[in-house]
C-alpha cells in the first residue's frame, strides 16, 4: 500500500514590500538588519529602527542596473555626513536628556491625599528633578533662539535639514551651520570639547 506524501507546512506570505526591502538590502550589503526566520528566509528584524527604514531604488528598483538607492527615515544625526563624532555624541546626549526628562516626568507619583488636602510624601523624586534640570541646562547652553530651534527640530523631532530649509526659506548650508554651532555649544556644555572655541 503506497504511503501518502506528507505535505511540508507552507511558510506564511511575507508582508507587502518586505521581500523587496530584503532584496535591496542584500544587493547593497546592508544585510546586518536581516535575520533568518523559521523557514530559512531572510526577514527584517521586527521592532527595530532599521526595519522601519525604507530603501527606495530608482531605475526600476534594481541596484544591479546602476539604480540610485535613497534611504528614508534616517536619523538626521547619522544622515548628515559632515558632522564630527563629537557633534553627533553631543546631539545624542541632548536627545537622551530630553527623553529621560519626558519619561521620568510621566511616571505616576505614589502619594496619598490627606483630608485637609495636604500631601503625605508628596515631594517630587530627585531623579525627576535631575532629569528635568539636565535637559533645561543643556537647552539653555544653546543660547540663541535660531540655533536652539534648529537643534530641537533635528535632534528631538527628527526633522530633515531639507524640510527645515524649505519651511524657513533659508539655504540648507545655513541650517547645517546653525546645527553645527548648536552641537558644538552642547559639546562644550557636556565637557566634550574642553577649551575649544565655538564659532
Amino acid at each position: 500500500m503506497p504511503r501518502k506524501a506528507v505535505k511540508k507546512p507552507q511558510p506564511p506570505k511575507l508582508p507587502k514590500g518586505e521581500a523587496e526591502q530584503v532584496r535591496i538590502r542584500r544587493e547593497i550589503g546592508h544585510d546586518f538588519a536581516l535575520k533568518p526566520d523559521g523557514f530559512g528566509r531572510q526577514r527584517l528584524t521586527p521592532g527595530t529602527a532599521e526595519a522601519r527604514r525604507i530603501y527606495e531604488v530608482s531605475n526600476g528598483g534594481y541596484t544591479s542596473t546602476v539604480g540610485v538607492v535613497r534611504l528614508r527615515n534616517v536619523d538626521p544625526l547619522t544622515g548628515i555626513t559632515s558632522l564630527t563624532r563629537q557633534q553627533r555624541e553631543a546631539g545624542q546626549r541632548f536627545r537622551d536628556d530630553f527623553e529621560r526628562s519626558q519619561r521620568e516626568g510621566l511616571q505616576p507619583q505614589s502619594w496619598s491625599e490627606r483630608v485637609d488636602s495636604g500631601r503625605i510624601g508628596g515631594s517630587v523624586p530627585d531623579r525627576v528633578l535631575s532629569a528635568g534640570r539636565a535637559y533645561a541646562h543643556a537647552a539653555a547652553a544653546l543660547a540663541h533662539w535660531e540655533v536652539a530651534e534648529v537643534v530641537r527640530k533635528i535632534c528631538l523631532e527628527g526633522q530633515s535639514v531639507k524640510a527645515i530649509a524649505e519651511r524657513s526659506g533659508e539655504g540648507r548650508d545655513v541650517v547645517v551651520k546653525l546645527l553645527k554651532v548648536g552641537l558644538d555649544l552642547l559639546a562644550v556644555h557636556y565637557g566634550m570639547m574642553m577649551g575649544k572655541k565655538v564659532g
